[in-house]
């Protein structure tokens, strides 16, 4: 009943799941990843155990086969499970049991496991494969253009409802730490609505880096940070009230001013805002 890709990027270290289905929260259940350690997708008749367990033993140098094939044969289940792993060295497991709903199956290459239960074609697994090899974009883009080509082969049959999409860095010290946590809980149209919640997200990380660099005195770089954060979120006020002081403060009062009266007609309290931040 999920479709969903689980992989390692070869070019940045990250670990990433990418998930939708007719089913309420999928991103609460499916998608788990850590940092430096890898990832996991975990649905069919969903054990969530496979999850976090999976991971743990990744995080004592198991490798995904490994991992997997414990937990597999623990469980009494197997048969109606669907699982796929990526350790830290990019090697891939994957288990679609004999009693999973068709159309079922999964794809593999290195690094990267596409799978899916439940869909009108068998296409679907090898059309997300092949987008996500394909698609020249950063890491989240390629996960997400993943969960596209399944779409356009009929996807889950019995429609829509979430997705997610979860990404994680090569390595940190805090193993809580998450690049990406997007989730659509109930949506006629998730996979549309994730990618619109993936751009406010990349419109965010221009702002915070924007802010950073106008705090160090880099008000130039900066302001070209905001310019690209307003891009992406054009109808953003908080992004354009933002925006539009870096602009005052960098000698374009015009074009700052327009944008501050944008923002404060979306949400008039702005004005209370820089009153009490000053």
């Amino acid at each position: 009943m999920t479709y969903s890709i689980v992989a390692r990027d070869p070019a940045t270290g990250q670990f990433g799941v990418a998930v939708q289905s007719r089913y309420f929260s999928v991103g609460s259940v499916v998608p788990w990843a850590a940092p430096g350690v890898g990832a996991v997708a975990t649905q069919a008749f969903t054990e969530i155990g496979y999850g976090p367990r999976g991971l743990e033993l990744m995080r004592s140098r198991s490798s995904a086969t490994q991992a997997l094939d414990r937990l597999i044969e623990e469980d009494e289940d197997r048969e109606v499970r669907q699982v796929a792993m990526v350790d830290g060295n990019g090697r891939v497991a994957v288990h679609t049991g004999d009693r999973c709903v068709p159309a079922a199956g999964h794809a593999t290459a290195e690094g990267v496991s596409t799978q899916a239960n439940m869909m009108d074609r068998e296409t679907v697994w090898g059309a997300m494969l092949s987008a996500y090899a394909g698609a020249e974009v950063p890491f989240p883009e390629r996960l997400l253009a993943a969960l596209w080509a399944a779409e356009s082969e009929g996807g889950d049959i019995r429609g829509r409802q979430s997705a997610a999409l979860l990404v994680v860095d090569a390595a940190s010290t805090d193993s809580w730490r998450r690049s990406v946590d997007l989730r659509v809980e109930d949506h006629p149209d998730p996979v549309t609505e994730l990618e619109r919640l993936l751009r406010v997200h990349r419109a965010f990380e221009h702002l915070s880096r924007g802010d950073e660099l106008a705090s160090a005195g880099n008000l130039e770089q900066a302001a070209g940070e905001l310019e690209q954060a307003h891009a992406l979120g054009p109808d953003d006020d908080q992004i354009a009230f933002v925006y539009g002081l870096m602009l005052v403060g960098t000698g374009r009062p015009v074009e700052g001013r327009e944008l501050l009266e944008r923002a404060r007609a979306a949400n008039p309290r702005w004005a209370e805002y820089l009153r009490r931040s000053r």
